[in-house]
């Protein structure tokens, strides 16, 4: 009995170290590009629905190590698709500021639409779990031919 219930303490031990580890992983800036980019290469071979419905899913493929892509009309700033926080579907977010009063939303809207069609916008926002805000940055990626920009981040 005690060698099982030590196997048992151990199995338990290597699954919460495990997901620990998981956790603790942190996506990079290189990796919100590819991402950004793979899922505007995902709306041009199988359309805008497919690709928000891909977003949508926690439990695809947009969401990885501590962060995920999601969707954001480039016309209203409503959100289009969140895998994280579904009721944010929808939601105009322009309003919405930072500590520092960044208004994070227009400044998304600024990247997707500027000549390039991208870039970052820094702002300071909580990481999951916590209330002190940490520095953040979000790669902003419009999809080209269409009202969407495609959004992942990272906090430093």
């Amino acid at each position: 009995m005690k060698k099982i219930i030590i196997a048992v303490i151990l199995i338990c031990s290597v699954i919460a170290f495990s997901g620990f580890a998981f956790a603790t992983e942190h996506a990079t800036k290189e990796e919100c590009v590819a991402m950004c980019k793979k899922a505007a290469k995902m709306v041009e071979e199988k359309g805008l629905d497919a690709t928000l419905k891909a977003i949508n899913d926690k439990n695809g493929p947009f969401v990885w190590k501590d962060t995920y892509v999601f969707a954001l009309s480039t016309k209203t700033g409503s959100v289009l698709a969140h895998p994280l926080k579904s009721k944010l579907i929808g939601k105009n977010l322009m309003g919405l500021k930072d500590v520092d009063g960044v208004l994070m939303f227009v400044e998304f809207l600024k990247a997707g639409n500027s000549k390039a069609g991208e870039g970052w916008v820094d702002y300071k926002w909580p990481k999951p779990g916590e209330k002190k805000p940490s520095k953040k940055e979000t790669f902003v990626y419009k999809v080209k031919g269409q009202d969407v920009s495609m959004c992942a981040g990272v906090y430093e």
